[in-house]
């Protein structure tokens, strides 16, 4: 007789039970040869299927050697005795062990995928294999959709899809019927007479009388081994259709299909998926949509800003802005006005009072504020006049009581169209003429009101009653250096007045202020955002780790019939990939409808969308799901078959 083709010495396999150690085989020593088929029999817990799942490579044993092929399997890791699986043993199941969401052609196909073979090929040869069972009419249909006798048809197919030179049948028959069960063996018996190597596991002596040589063990211990005078090894060759590819093309292939099981995964548990995806989706439109806010805030705010120019300075009494010495000092006074008039760098110069009074026109009384200036003021401050005239120089010297007012001035006291030139308004218990309406065409800052511009020296002398400025704004002629302009300025000032009791601020000053702003609360938002994507993260990992606890028996069979471990890293990590690469997509699709909403309903808000900050959120969502997705999917691949196998 030949050289056996699997040979164990020693064998024994013990399990941890809380304190106590349980051994379920004891010093097994066993041969089997080629084209042997070989019945393993004993009372159930005697070890039969523990030796068994030890000779297919699912299990190691506690201690002694184990040879296939001339070749210590001891010594292989984990992939080595993937490819030992994939490339030598086919596995019938007890249960089938067929994957619920494939049909039969893609169950039968699954171990070719793991060998790397084409898609066509391994598509034709599974066709080929079910015919030649008789289920050529079965191809399409789902483990659900077949008989139990079927179902194990289908599974003696995909055992045979790499060849399978051996072929381990534990209790092959004991879930079918007494027709299903005698068909079953007449088939092995013929696989046998092909030169398949079959060794079955079964408790049922008339099934062990099918086989060429009964081995029996009792409490973990071979009490006998039999062999018929008739019980030959098979001498044929077994076919080997499919060939085992390696290299690129193959890891390619290998790749391609786990997207594919990834994508029927997800859509066999839709409700799932979405509701995995959604704290991806909310984070990345939260993200998009702060970003696209904050910068179009900003954008808005600059183009005002830009509207007044940047060669605008004002001039106001204290220290700065909010100070508490601002109302106090009134140092400004109409002479430093006219000396800022004199300097070569000033375009025009426009001084300025502010009050409030209640504006009454017939019996209308509305509560405005009465801005005392020059004629330049309008200038200084982009305004556009809309119908009549502002006031001039002689209107200064002469506290003319004449007004402009503004067009939400105009349409609060002049009513249907009413024509306002001419008209007069009391400010107050003081009458003013109104000769104009303007418009501002640049930013307008602080709360808006209803605005009546008079001559200052007239607001000063009859309605405020006051003797200094409010503040001076100097518009600077264009071309001069803004920062020689601010220290003439200053220069001037502190000669008048002795001491700095004032300060400037222009409008670059401003955009700084708004920019840095708006910059630093779009970050603080945006940061919000990312802790609800870290969130969602989290929750993709949870729910990974969920779905590999319900498919642990699926695992388990992928790794029987010679999946690698990085195959099961790769099908995981890529349907953790795919979660967060279509919850990306959804919340960059809900950002820009959101935008679109809040634009159409929201006129007054803008949202200018960054491609950038687009990229970087779906970049993001990819990374969520690799480092999300790396620790349930590096559980999986470790998962130990039998254990996985053994999973209810």
């Amino acid at each position: 007789m030949s050289e056996p083709l699997i040979s164990a010495r020693g064998i024994s396999r013990s399990f941890q039970a809380g304190d106590e150690t349980i051994t379920v085989l004891r010093d097994v020593d066993i041969d089997i040869y080629p084209g042997e088929m070989v019945a393993i029999i004993g009372a159930s817990g005697s070890g039969k299927s523990t030796l068994m799942n030890i000779l297919g490579c699912l299990d190691r044993a506690s201690s002694g050697t184990y040879s296939f092929n001339g070749k210590d399997v001891s010594d292989l890791d984990p992939d080595e005795l993937a490819q030992l699986r994939r490339e030598h043993f086919g596995f019938i199941f007890q249960r089938y062990q067929l994957l619920p969401d494939l049909d039969a052609v893609g169950n039968v196909e699954v171990p070719a995928i793991y060998a790397g073979a084409t898609r066509s090929a391994r598509r034709e040869h599974a066709k080929h294999l079910l015919t030649q069972l008789g289920l050529d009419t079965r191809f399409d249909h789902r483990p659900s959709e077949l008989s139990g006798g079927q179902q194990q048809r289908v599974s003696v197919a995909r055992a045979l899809m790499n060849g399978g030179e051996v072929i381990l049948a534990d209790e092959p028959t004991g879930a079918l019927d007494s027709k299903s069960g005698e068909d079953l063996i007449t088939l092995l018996r013929e696989l046998n007479a092909k030169g398949h190597t079959i060794v079955m596991v079964t408790h049922d002596p008339n099934v062990a009388e099918h086989a060429h040589r009964i081995v029996e063990i009792s409490d973990g211990r071979i009490i006998s081994d039999t062999r018929k005078e008739d019980g030959e090894p098979s001498q044929a060759s077994i076919e080997r259709p499919m060939k085992q590819s390696g290299g690129l093309g193959a890891s390619f292939r290998r790749l391609t299909e786990a997207f594919n099981i990834s994508l029927k995964a997800m859509l066999a548990h839709r409700t799932r998926s979405f509701l995995t995806m959604l704290g991806i989706i909310i984070g990345i439109a939260s993200v998009v949509l702060v970003v696209a806010l904050g910068n179009g805030s900003q954008e808005k705010v600059l183009e005002n800003i830009s509207s007044l120019g940047t060669n605008t300075i004002t001039v106001r009494a204290g220290s700065g802005f909010g100070s508490r010495d601002q109302g106090r000092i009134e140092t400004l006074v109409p002479s430093d006005a006219d000396a800022l008039a004199l300097l070569a760098l000033s375009d025009s110069v426009s001084p300025a009072v502010s009050s409030s009074a209640t504006v009454r026109y017939r019996n209308t009384e509305a509560s405005a504020t009465i801005n005392g200036v020059s004629g330049d003021y309008f200038q200084v401050h982009a305004y556009e006049t809309v119908s009549g005239s502002v006031f001039g120089e002689e209107d200064i010297k002469g506290y003319t009581q004449v007004a402009v007012i503004d067009e939400d001035t105009q349409d609060t006291f002049f009513e249907d169209g009413e024509d306002p030139l001419g008209q007069v308004l009391f400010l107050g218990h003081v009458p003013v003429r109104v000769i104009g309406v303007v418009r501002s065409t640049g930013a307008s800052f602080g709360p808006s009101s209803l605005n009546v511009w008079v001559p200052y020296t007239t607001a000063m002398a009859r309605v405020s009653g006051q003797d200094n400025l409010d503040s001076i704004g100097v518009r600077v002629t264009d071309d001069y250096d803004m920062d020689q302009a601010e220290a003439e300025i200053t220069a001037l000032l502190i000669s008048r007045h002795g001491t700095e009791d004032f300060f400037l601020s222009n409008s670059d000053t401003i955009r700084e202020t708004i920019t840095s702003t708006t910059q630093t609360l779009t970050y603080l938002v945006a940061m919000i955002a990312v802790i609800s994507l870290v969130v969602g993260g989290i929750g993709v990992m949870n729910i990974m780790l969920v779905s590999v606890t319900e498919r642990t028996k699926e695992i388990g069979v992928r790794i029987a019939i010679g999946a690698r471990r990085s195959d099961i890293v790769s099908q995981f990590l890529i349907e953790a990939v795919m979660v967060c690469l279509v919850g990306g997509v959804l919340g960059i699709l809900g950002a820009l409808t959101g935008g679109y909403l809040i634009e159409e309903f929201a006129s007054s808000v803008r949202l200018s969308f960054s491609t950038t900050a687009i990229v970087v959120a779906f970049l993001s969502s990819t990374l969520i799901g690799i480092t999300f997705g790396f620790l349930p999917a590096r559980n999986a691949a470790r998962l130990d078959p039998v254990v996985a196998l053994s999973r209810e």
